[in-house]
């Protein structure tokens, strides 16, 4: 495993260019399949690819504020006795990274953007108590943890199909989460994902003289600005606990209010408002409070810059019928035995183009859950497989890596050498569940 891991970080550090190169490439690999695939011509195209391009600016303004608010409640005060405390369990360069993996797939299973930041952050820290840890396969392992997310609690697609009025209700009906989340096919997967993938991050330790590791130093908070010299009232206010305070307890509030409606049901808009309003809270002024934001942001731009650009490769996706053409050509080659198998494939490969797992869902299931229908597969079976797809090639996809590298402060290509070897691993696991089950 250290010689295939070195030669794959190897041919990465060559190959695998900057994200935004890679989201230019997919760009122009998607006009052109949809001008070979479909009947859409040039100019349609060129259309389906600008009404689509800031399609996903709400989301990526939450991308943007997972990043900044999870990187300020770590670096609070309080929460940075609970990494360290935790990253003090990790004795080993090997412990370390077993630790970070679980840690992230219990994270990410629970929800997948509380998973996504807390594996980065806890890897950081991790990298100040173990400075002979390699510092990329820690950031990687700790990305690795996210391929459990659509399997988990805040699994889009299960969650989807189990919501009355859902888009598809009248040919599926209400199918509830004890047959796509906790089915034991479902939990099978999740087990042996939890079983293997930190035992082969751990493989794939370097040996100590070709580790990378980082100077503990440059992982540490930038130290604050010193306080205004002259009181005045504005200043007293930007170091009132009282004004943090206040505002925390009505964030509280809400928080509590819609717990009490909802049940523990997390989205990412309720992690984001836990993660911004506890962040208030425990940086105690104003002052401090906003320092932290300043340096959390600086890692936001990849998100910012290159989110408009998969929206408008989903626009040209979608519209031109290019996702629809990819997944019949799957189900053209399936049986009732192979068909959930090809499913999975086939959503491993739109998600390239369509890395989001709504928008998936909304682009692949007319196909998939009329299939299912005339070859007589479960339809619970057909979501996880679409589900499963989803979440597996997330692993060698920038766009969910950006807010981890970010915060670890890496480059793409970076981590991703050591991402392939849990890609083929995770989808031979789920591949061969989804055959034999």
């Amino acid at each position: 495993m250290q010689a295939l891991s070195r030669a794959a970080n190897r041919l990465m550090e060559r190959y695998l260019p900057d994200p935004y190169i890679f989201v230019v490439i997919l760009t122009l690999a998607v006009f052109l399949l949809g001008l070979a695939l479909t009947p859409s011509s040039p100019f349609e195209m060129v259309l389906y690819w600008g009404e689509g391009f800031w399609a996903l600016l709400t989301f990526a303004m939450q991308m943007v504020i997972v990043l900044v608010a999870g990187h300020v409640l770590a670096s609070s005060p309080f929460f940075q006795k609970i990494l360290v405390g935790l990253a003090s369990t990790a004795k080993s360069a090997g412990s370390a990274i077993l630790l970070v993996t679980v840690v992230s797939m219990i994270a990410s299973w629970i929800n997948w953007g509380f998973g996504l930041v807390i594996g980065a952050l806890f890897a950081r820290e991790l990298a100040k108590k173990v400075p002979k840890v390699d510092y990329r396969l820690l950031i990687a392992s700790a990305y690795s943890g996210f391929v459990v997310w659509h399997g988990g609690l805040a699994g889009s697609i299960p969650l989807s199909v189990a919501t009355p009025d859902h888009p598809f209700a009248e040919l599926i009906g209400i199918i509830p989460t004890t047959e796509t989340i906790f089915s034991p096919l479902n939990l099978t997967i999740v087990a042996l994902l939890f079983l293997t993938i930190p035992v082969l991050n751990r493989l794939m330790m370097p040996k100590e003289e070709e580790t990378v590791s980082v100077d503990p130093e440059l992982l540490k908070p930038q130290p604050e600005p010193a306080a205004a010299v002259e009181a005045t009232p504005a200043s007293r206010l930007e170091d009132s606990a009282a004004v943090s305070l206040v505002i925390g307890a009505l964030g509280i509030a809400y928080l509590a209010i819609y717990f009490s409606a909802n049940g523990f049901n997390l989205n990412l808009n309720i992690v984001n408002f836990i993660f911004l309003f506890l962040g208030i809270v425990l940086h105690g002024t104003p002052r401090r409070f906003l320092n932290a934001v300043a340096n959390a942001v600086k890692g936001a731009g990849g998100i910012i810059i290159q989110f408009p650009f998969y929206a408008g490769i989903m626009g040209m996706m979608t519209a031109s019928g290019l996702a629809a053409v990819i997944s019949e050509g799957f189900v053209s080659i399936s049986t009732p035995e192979t068909f959930p198998l090809f499913a999975f494939l086939s959503a491993g490969l739109v998600n390239f183009f369509v890395p989001s797992g709504g928008g998936q869902w909304a682009v692949q299931a007319p196909v998939m859950l009329d299939a299912a229908a005339s070859l007589d597969v479960s339809f619970a079976k057909t979501a996880m497989a679409v589900a499963w797809g989803d979440a597996w090639t997330n692993l060698i996809q920038p766009f969910w890596a950006l807010p981890a590298l970010a915060i670890a402060g890496l480059r793409a290509k970076d981590i991703m050498g050591y991402c392939v070897f849990v890609l083929v691993l995770s989808g031979v696991i789920i591949g061969a569940v989804f055959l034999i089950m």
